[in-house]
């Protein structure tokens, strides 16, 4: 029998983004789904290529 935490994860598995806090959050196979990064900064961006923070 599968524990939670197992359930928990086939259930994202197949999902391109999930909700935190009231905003989208794109997971690694949307942003391969899409081919690109974006340069948003996202958190789970497989380019790698992260937000430049702009210094004052």
């Amino acid at each position: 029998m599968k524990n939670n935490i197992e359930k928990i994860k086939e259930a994202f598995e197949d999902k391109d983004f999930y909700i935190e806090n009231g905003l989208y959050v794109f997971t690694e196979k949307h942003h391969l789904k899409r081919g690109y990064c974006c340069k948003n900064g996202c958190r789970h961006c497989p380019y790698s290529t992260k937000k430049e923070v702009k210094k004052s």
